[in-house]
């Protein structure tokens, strides 16, 4: 990156950085989609969005029929189909992945597009069939250029940022219906920090929180929590030491604190890996030197092993990132090194299947350097996920997994449920009276499969 030469003077002890970060050759990766400019090319921020039909759904931000980009499916074998081809002057370069609603379609953003006088970007809806429909054109004062995916809370709107405009210019918040009503909740003052490029995540107390990229105290971004209702508080200003130009958004862990990557700064200005609590208290817990990988881009994931997974956009053996595991605790291990053969350039957040498989996606490089799908198998079992996460007694929900056909008990937190087998890969099931949050279960004949996180009953 251009940033690199500014934190050079920083970097005096990559080799002792490099031996604090292990080599992990216990995994299977493999390429499952070269782009080609026809299927798509250049999947930007985007993270894979895993269907009821247990295929995977995502955008690039080029190639298609119009080169102007494509919502794709995908195969877990990467048999890849495209749903829709953007094109001017409508919207078009999805830079963001897809979120699964409650209702079964996938909602996204357009980095560009939409009215044609401003064309500042679009909310849209995508069904699984192909059927899209525009929902909002943002128009400047509202925002602009929204690089990340939408998040629906547990109201059942969706949450977002844009990038930029809004009344101050330095981009927003908004919350969207989903019929497309758009409120903007926010608009960034430099002293809040400016240009959020990642989404948004709800918290177990109810709020949103997220990242900016630049301005704040220091001007290296911020983190910030914000209610529903709109009321913003600035949790932590980035310093360089600790971090520095977040491009990606936070995750909460299941011990209830937020983890998340810098681009910049950190001990040798490569990025950083950092944890903290719901108060702001922000622990750096791994710094990157290049040898280990450099500039991380993405939010991480958490594993049903309790570690995190995520990915760097450069650096690491070959100089074109890396695929890493983290422990809690900060001890890495380096478990790819891309070679720009199977692709470079990594920046959307990993996605772990209900399968056990992680799988993302690289912006450059393959065959065609025109990007990558990837799977990597590190040897976790497969489980099963609720959609919404919470919900009250009584609701309808849908559990997602692979092999559900033939289930023959539901449980949430033991307490067992009515459920309908829809497919091999979907059940929907109701939340029973009495149920109190914890895991979700279903038992198969070849064993039970546990929800990958809790899921909370709502009072």
């Amino acid at each position: 990156m251009s940033h690199r030469g500014a934190w050079s003077a920083l970097c005096g002890a990559v080799v002792l950085c490099a031996a604090t970060a292990a080599v992990s050759l216990a995994q299977t990766f493999k390429t499952l989609v070269n782009f080609n400019r026809t299927n798509g090319a250049s999947p930007d921020y985007v993270s894979l969005a895993q269907g009821p039909d247990g295929n995977l759904y995502g955008t690039t931000f080029a190639g298609g029929q119009y080169s102007r980009g494509v919502v794709f499916r995908m195969t877990p074998a990467g048999a890849i189909t495209i749903l829709h081809s953007f094109n001017m002057p409508d919207a078009y370069n999805p830079a963001a992945g897809l979120v699964l609603g409650a209702d079964g379609s996938f909602y996204g953003t357009t980095r560009n597009g939409g009215d044609a006088v401003y064309a500042d970007g679009t909310a849209f809806r995508i069904t699984p069939g192909g059927q899209l429909a525009t929902l909002h054109d943002f128009q400047a004062s509202d925002g602009c250029c929204p690089y990340g995916a939408l998040a629906q809370a547990n109201d059942g709107n969706f949450y977002g940022t844009t990038n930029g405009d809004g009344a101050n210019g330095y981009g927003t918040v908004f919350r969207m219906t989903r019929g497309g009503t758009l409120t903007t909740l926010h608009s960034f003052d430099a002293t809040e920090g400016a240009g959020p490029f990642a989404g948004l995540i709800q918290a177990a107390d109810g709020s949103l929180y997220g990242t900016t990229n630049a301005m704040g105290a220091n001007g290296y971004g911020t983190v910030f929590k914000i209610t529903t209702s709109g009321a913003l508080t600035i949790l932590h200003n980035f310093g360089a030491a600790d971090g520095a130009n977040s491009v990606a958004g936070l995750i909460q862990s299941t011990n209830g604190n937020f983890y998340g990557t810098t681009t910049l700064g950190g001990a040798y200005g490569y990025g950083t890996i950092f944890r903290m609590t719901p108060a702001g208290t922000l622990t750096t817990i791994y710094s990157f030197c290049s040898a280990d990988g450099s500039n991380p881009a993405a939010p991480l994931v958490q594993g049903t092993d309790g570690n995190f997974y995520g990915t760097t956009s450069q650096g690491g053996a070959n100089g074109y990132g890396t695929i890493f595991r983290i422990t809690p605790g900060g001890v890495l291990t380096t478990l790819h090194s891309f070679n720009m053969i199977d692709g470079a350039t990594a920046q959307g957040q990993l996605s772990q299947g209900t399968d056990g498989k992680f799988y993302g996606t690289t912006v450059a490089g393959g065959t065609n350097n025109d990007g990558t799908v990837f799977s990597l198998s590190v040897g976790l079992g497969p489980f099963v996920k609720a959609l919404p996460a919470s919900s009250k007694a009584g609701a309808t929900i849908r559990i997602l997994g692979t092999a559900l056909g033939d289930a023959t008990n539901v449980t949430f937190n033991g307490t067992p449920a009515a459920y309908t087998i829809v497919s091999t890969t979907e059940i929907m099931a109701t939340v029973p009276s009495g149920a109190a949050s914890g895991a979700i279960r279903v038992a198969t004949p070849r064993g039970v499969f546990s929800s990958n996180v809790a899921f909370r009953v709502k009072p």
